[in-house]
């Protein structure tokens, strides 16, 4: 009897020490993180120290670089 190439696909080997690929969310929220601690900072120095949180001062722009850096974090991980 004939195999189809399919199932050829989905028994794909790889070597011991490659990686598997990321799933595709993981691409969106790097991307999407890095992009929101940048307009959490634009925001504060915008609003004159008033937003994104108020009453918390300085502490908005270690929110927003924390928010960035862990999508700068990701792409270490990003294959």
């Amino acid at each position: 009897m004939a195999r189809s190439g399919k199932d050829d696909e989905q028994l794909t080997e790889r070597p011991e020490g490659d990686a598997a690929p990321n799933p595709v969310w993981f691409k969106p929220i790097m991307l999407g993180l890095m992009i929101l601690g940048l307009l959490w900072v634009i925001v504060f120095y915008l609003s004159a120290q008033a937003l994104p949180i108020p009453g918390i001062g300085g502490w908005n722009l270690v929110i927003g670089f924390g928010i960035a850096f862990v999508g700068f974090l990701m792409t270490t991980r990003w294959r």
